[in-house]
């Protein structure tokens, strides 16, 4: 990589592949499915009797033009275009990284071993290839790191090597060994004499053990400073990567005090993030522990997977069992939405059906003493059930491995108006595990097994016939979950609930409801959030009217401490269904949640807290219509307009101005209190029970 060209070189293991076909270089956009293409040119490699294949890149194209390029072999006819994913065993990639303009272009290599490129802006890095217990008292470490905005000269260096907790409330701190490292500092010098810096250290294992904690997690970094000229810099690393494809994960039990800690080196599983972790030591819970990890691994095993599926398919070509129906909502962490309703009305006007819930085991807690038939999700009783079941309502995507019987009819009920871009509609995809090309087509493949989909309106089924590319019926009758709070928007349900849960009579109830954000992960399918109201001055000026309630998305993974607001603000998150949430409330504060489209059904007020509207809007989602222009309520971007906001609505007597009946008439015209019964009499006829 320099004067902002690529030049690489493949070697084809298979000749007669090569000869056969006319190769390119493809570029594919991890997020967005951009793609750049290359010539490749054929030379000859006669010491290794291969054929190489040589080609140049232009490397600010690609740095401007995207965040995460992955590399393939594209081949075939114009008709018919085949790739394969480049594969390269170099571990300090990394190194090669182009710079301009204050970003850089790096390449890596991916977990399994797969050449991909990462833009971003320019930042140190940092790489440990080598760790270890030396003896029962201390780690050695060794690596390097990287500043790549630093060039010339530069002198007086020092590293600081930091173990930290998430939160930071445990810190350690270790001075770094500066050494010369041959193949790092002379192999990969750059012509702006950027250095890859080689460390060494040694780290006292008593450093981490003077930590009283139950469990600490410590992941690292490497604090910098330089002198260039006469300037001084300093700088921090992202967390340190540990890619080495020899490393395996240690521990070392000591005894402290009378009770033995346990220290593991280990790294994360998709980003390889070192990690030292400490932990008290029982070997009881070790002897369990251990049993369970293998019992896991052979239970995720790919044989055990494949096993499973094929049998999941052979007991789908039974004969079904007419009368069974499984429900799930929310990947089967919930109780509620559309699939409630409709189990309900089943159970309520008593149909002939056995209903059973396919429930994650982490979410059993949220169905006891609901008198509910509970199968937990990839069990063996639930592939004795599912495959045999007459019908599958859900209002979130089965897993894509899932082979769905041909018998069994597939109600799909989906959950919300869309506001932000689905599917096939999307431009971009940043979600952890995946890619923008995989995600549409693993999506737009799921939705050909549903037989049903149902629709809140006919703006709703647009898109969706559009977004899930479903040529299937579309069930436009209103959402089943909205007849709650069309039948129950009165004062005596209100103060019943507010009493069931504790909230007092005489205050006004805030619902905050926020959606999440693509790009805000911790891992598949764990999202984090950020609070960005100013709690503390919104309990100082309403809390002797008002009190809130937080509502985060079923996605999100966080955990709220609202102890400092106690009496003023509550946590709903966990609470099984929204709708009565949306009863008790007299004002929804909402972003770009779907919720609001069904809080409209009650005609109250909503404000729209969007302090990242822009970002939001270009970067990540996209909207379908001008939220800024059409949304049903103010737009307002700081705790103190949302304040002024709510003290305004309440001088106005908390009504809804006239012209937000377009927007009712538009999105809520269906909600009635009856679609529910319009969807079972037409998917589950007494006649076939």
């Amino acid at each position: 990589m320099e004067n902002s060209c690529l030049y690489l070189q493949i070697k084809f293991p298979k000749l007669h592949f090569v000869f056969q076909n006319e190769l390119t270089l493809l570029f594919v956009e991890r997020y967005t499915t951009k793609k750049k293409q290359y010539p490749l040119t054929f030379v000859d490699n006669k010491k290794h009797n291969l054929k190489a294949a040589l080609t140049e890149v232009d490397l600010e194209e690609l740095l401007m033009n995207g965040k995460d390029w992955d590399v393939y072999v594209a081949y075939g006819t114009d008709h018919s275009t085949e790739r394969i994913r480049i594969h390269s065993e170099l571990m300090d990639l990394e190194l090669l990284f182009f710079l301009k303009k204050g970003k850089m272009l790096a390449p890596f290599t991916t977990n399994h071993g797969n050449l991909s490129f990462k833009s971003q802006l320019a930042q140190p890095f940092a790489k440990v290839e080598h760790i270890n217990f030396i003896n029962k008292g201390t780690i050695g470490i060794k690596g390097y790191t990287v500043h790549p905005l630093l060039s010339g000269e530069t002198v007086d260096t020092k590293a600081t090597l930091v173990f930290m907790e998430n939160d930071e409330k445990h810190l350690i701190k270790v001075p770094l060994l500066i050494v010369d490292k041959g193949y790092v500092t002379r192999g990969y010098k750059r012509d702006n004499n950027v250095l890859p810096i080689a460390f060494e250290a040694v780290i006292p294992i008593k450093a981490f053990l003077s930590y009283k904690s139950e469990a600490i997690t410590f992941k690292a970094r490497i604090e910098m400073s330089y002198t260039v000229g006469y300037k001084k810099v300093t700088a921090e690393t992202s967390p340190i990567v540990l890619k080495s494809p020899t490393f395996k994960k240690q521990s070392l039990v000591k005894k402290v005090n009378g009770d033995k800690k346990r220290v593991t080196i280990s790294r994360t599983k998709k980003a390889k993030q070192l990690h030292i972790k400490l932990s008290r030591y029982n070997f009881k819970n070790e002897i369990k522990t251990t049993v369970k990890g293998k019992f896991l691994y052979i239970k995720r095993h790919p044989v055990i997977k494949k096993l499973y599926k094929r049998v999941f398919y052979s007991i789908g070509m039974l004969p079904k069992k007419q009368k069974i129906v499984v429900f799930e909502s929310f990947l089967g962490k919930q109780f509620s939405d559309n699939p409630r309703a409709i189990y309900e009305y089943l159970q309520d006007h008593r149909y002939p059906y056995k209903c059973y819930w396919s429930v994650d085991k982490k979410h059993l807690h949220n169905f006891k003493d609901k008198n509910l038939k509970c199968i937990r999700r990839f069990s063996l009783k639930w592939l004795l059930i599912m495959p045999r079941a007459r019908f599958w309502v859900t209002n979130s995507r089965m897993p894509l491995w899932l082979p769905k019987p041909k018998n069994t009819i597939y109600l799909q009920t989906w959950h919300g108006t869309p506001l932000k871009r689905l599917a096939a509609d999307m431009e971009e995809v940043h979600m952890p595990g995946t890619t923008a090309e995989n995600y549409k087509k693993n999506f737009i493949k799921e939705a050909k097994n549903w037989d049903y989909l149902i629709s809140p309106n006919a703006y709703s089924s647009e898109i969706f016939r559009r977004a899930f590319q479903f040529d299937k019926e579309v069930v436009e009758t209103g959402y089943p979950r909205n007849d709650f709070i069309c039948n129950h928007n009165d004062q005596q349900t209100i103060d019943k609930l507010k009493q069931n849960y504790g909230i007092p009579l005489d205050k006004k109830v805030i619902l905050y409801a926020p959606t999440w954000r693509d790009n805000q992960f911790y891992t598949v399918g764990k999202y984090r959030f950020d609070i960005n109201l100013d709690l503390h001055v919104m309990k100082e000026k309403l809390e002797n009217d008002y009190i809130l309630l937080c509502r985060l998305h079923y996605l999100i993974s966080e955990y709220l401490d609202l102890t400092p607001f106690q009496g003023f603000a509550y946590d709903f998150s966990n609470h099984e269904d929204i709708r009565e949430l949306y009863v008790m409330s007299d004002i929804l504060i909402t972003d770009y949640s779907s919720v609001f489209f069904d809080y409209g059904n009650l005609k109250r007020p909503m404000i729209f807290y969007v302090y990242d509207i822009d970002q939001y809007r270009d970067n990540l989602r996209g909207f379908y219509f001008n939220f800024e222009q059409e949304a049903p309520g103010p737009l307002v971007k700081t705790t103190e307009e949302v304040i002024q906001t709510v003290k305004k609505l309440e001088a106005e007597g908390f009504k809804r101005p006239t012209e937000y009946d377009e927007f009712y008439n538009k999105f809520c015209y269906l909600e009635c209190g009856d679609s529910t019964r319009q969807i079972v009499e037409k998917i589950f006829p007494l006649k076939q029970a």
